[in-house]
């Protein structure tokens, strides 16, 4: 049945308890399933973007696993991917999902979702704590039906009750990533203990319904007596196949797998979850976690350092057999890695004055002298995909031009026609003297001209330059750039700060330059907003560090978003793809396209393929027969 609309007395109750906002929320929801219900599709097992789905409803497990893999044993790690206010080289909170505070990595492990990503598909999400979910007609309308047996860690059910409070939290407190990836949530309700109602604007994003699937669910009842949206070392109730154990903040957090856990035996888990335990590591010197790895203080390390690649695995355990190196290809967009300029400094105000740095920045030399030639340069925002814009546009770009008519003034369609920009090919010198003088030729047709050695601008301003970062690795990258500019008349220099500080500095868009590498899933949607739109340059916590706020980019985005086809997204993400790179917003550094992995030899893996779209490691890996104990 489903739940009366709010009074006054029970919105005030809530507005006490949650805030004003999300008891406007659950009206808004109880006002939404009062009206009509569209009619609704039948009920199926997963979902996708596109509806292509690779599993039927009765499989029993992915391709990927070996279904009997034996559980025991520990796997501990570096980890190599963050995510909302996750760093990579502390932690001070076990609470991952807001913006304050810096969370442990791993967290995800202890929450389950309403479904799991298969990840041998593109984006397709098969049942978990739900069942099944049916879909409306017109795509606004999305009902899950809940698994009963479904549990959190203290034995209390976890029922739609949890998910609408989880849902809603999220939207009104969660991390601003969060927020802005569930802004096309109109709605979340209960239909029972087993029925969870979600409404989306007419026009949302083609994957907010699977952001929505894989997102945590919290227990409300834990969070009735704890707020929400506060940092804490406390361990929160779950319902994944993991709990919090052992921790020392900034040093490392286990990970203990629940013996009966209660979705142990579901098809998305057959074959995965199989060690006891799961250790992060955490070291603010990336020398320190190698000489770790080789002391065998964790057994797994994915290797970042191109330096330490080629001259670092010469030591006695590896030489022995004891520890394994391998190259994994990575399929996955590359995404968009180097020196994000912020332009909400007014000196990168201009893009000619962006380009020009682009041209002081040797990456040939760079890639050669201190990287092994181990990389490719990165020219594009979804670099080694099929989304990524090359040579003049094609066919299928200039129809999605002229389809957008008077929306694109006449100049912004000549630049995408046009091969899109990619940085400069330097003579591998360290100092190229031609791509210096196009620089200062640049500056100078920006306003900027040399006085007394330094650049400044009309009013005699000079032009400085920090780059922000929280660990050293990158400075000896940096310094040869920084030199470059120097030689321009920029005052540049290399600014190391604690994570924390670096967080909140980026949080709040407080730096001129810093390194990040961003990648888009391989069909994006909601998040390019989150990257590239205007709204999100305004957002405190967003990724769009560089304060891109263009029009066209915005206009460019709802196509991706509103593409119904696979082929349509790439045509509408070549030409976002040309618009960003026009606007300069960056120096791009480079690319891999592989995961460089080495292990102490530990370890057994399924014989089958491994999955196109992840690592799965250390999802599909089980600890060898005399190592379980």
């Amino acid at each position: 049945m489903r739940p009366p609309a709010l009074n006054r007395r029970q919105l005030l109750a809530l507005s006490a308890s949650l805030g004003t906002g999300a008891a406007l929320a659950l009206s808004g929801a109880g006002r939404a399933l009062a009206q009509p219900a569209p009619a609704m599709g039948p009920e199926t097992h997963g979902l996708s973007a596109f509806g292509d789905l690779k599993y039927p409803p009765d499989f029993l497990s992915f391709d990927y696993v070996e279904a009997d893999a034996p559980k025991g044993g520990s796997f501990s790690q570096i980890g190599s991917t963050a995510a909302y206010n996750q760093s990579f080289n502390t932690f001070n909170s076990l609470n991952g999902y807001i913006l304050k505070g810096d969370g442990a990595q791993g967290l995800d492990l202890i929450f389950d979702s309403l479904m799991s990503r298969a990840l041998d598909e593109p984006d397709a999400v098969y049942g978990l704590v739900a069942r099944a979910v049916s879909v409306s007609a017109d795509g606004t309308l999305y009902r899950f039906r809940l698994r009963p047996e479904a549990r959190f860690h203290d034995g209390s059910p976890l029922t739609s009750a949890d998910v609408v409070f989880s849902l809603l939290m999220l939207k009104l407190k969660g991390h601003p990533i969060i927020a802005q990836n569930l802004r096309d949530v109109t709605s979340v309700s209960a239909d029972g203990d087993d029925v969870v109602a979600v409404r989306f604007a007419a026009k949302r994003a083609r994957d907010v319904p699977l952001v929505v699937a894989t997102l945590p669910i919290f227990s409300k009842a834990y969070y009735t007596a704890k707020p929400f949206d506060e940092s804490s070392l406390e361990p929160p109730l779950g319902s994944g196949p993991y709990r919090i154990g052992r921790f020392e903040p900034g040093r490392y957090i286990e990970y203990e797998r629940v013996a009966d856990y209660w979705g142990r035996d579901l098809p998305v888990n057959v074959g995965i979850n199989n060690f006891d335990r799961q250790r992060f590591e955490y070291f603010r010197d990336r020398e320190v976690g190698f000489e770790a790895f080789k002391a065998r203080a964790y057994l797994f390390r994915e290797e970042f350092t191109s330096r330490t690649w080629a001259t670092g695995y010469d030591f006695p355990a590896l030489r022995e057999g004891k520890v394994k190196q391998e190259i994994l290809p990575d399929d996955n967009p590359s995404g968009a890695q180097g020196w994000f300029l912020n332009l909400r400094r007014p000196q990168f105000s201009d893009p000619r004055v962006r380009e020009a740095l682009s041209y002081a920045f040797d990456f040939e030399w760079t890639n050669k002298n201190l990287m092994f030639d181990a990389y490719k340069r990165t020219t594009s925002f979804f670099e080694n995909s099929d989304l990524k814009a090359e040579g003049p546009a094609g066919p299928d770009e200039i129809a999605l031009m002229e389809s957008l008519g008077s929306r694109l003034k006449p100049g912004d369609i000549e630049v995408m026609k046009a091969e899109p920009w990619s940085p400069p090919v330097s003579d591998g010198s360290g100092q190229d003297r031609t791509l210096l003088r196009k620089a200062t030729q640049l500056l100078r047709e920006a306003g900027w001209s040399i006085k007394d050695g330094a650049l400044v601008d009309a009013k005699g301003n000079g032009f400085s330059i920090e780059f922000l970062d929280d660990e050293g690795s990158l400075e000896r990258h940096t310094s040869p750039f920084i030199k470059n500019l120097k030689l321009l008349g920029i005052a540049a220099n290399f600014r190391l700060v604690d994570a924390p500080q670096y967080q909140r500095r980026l949080n709040s868009f407080d730096f001129d330059a810093t390194v990040r590498r961003f990648s888009v899933s391989t069909v994006p949607g909601e998040s390019l907003r989150n990257f590239f739109g205007s709204r999100a340059a305004a957002m405190a916590g967003s990724n769009n560090l560089s304060g891109i706020a263009d029009p066209v980019v915005d206009l460019l985005i709802e196509q991706v978003i509103a593409a119904d086809t696979r082929d349509k997204l790439k045509t509408a993400c070549k030409l976002l793809d040309r618009r960003l790179r026009a606007g300069r917003y960056w120096v791009p550094q480079w690319y891999s396209g592989a995961h460089r992995i080495a292990y102490w030899d530990v370890f057994e893996r399924p014989k089958a393929e491994r999955p196109t779209y992840a690592r799965a490691i250390p999802e599909t890996w089980w600890a060898k027969g005399d190592q379980q104990g």
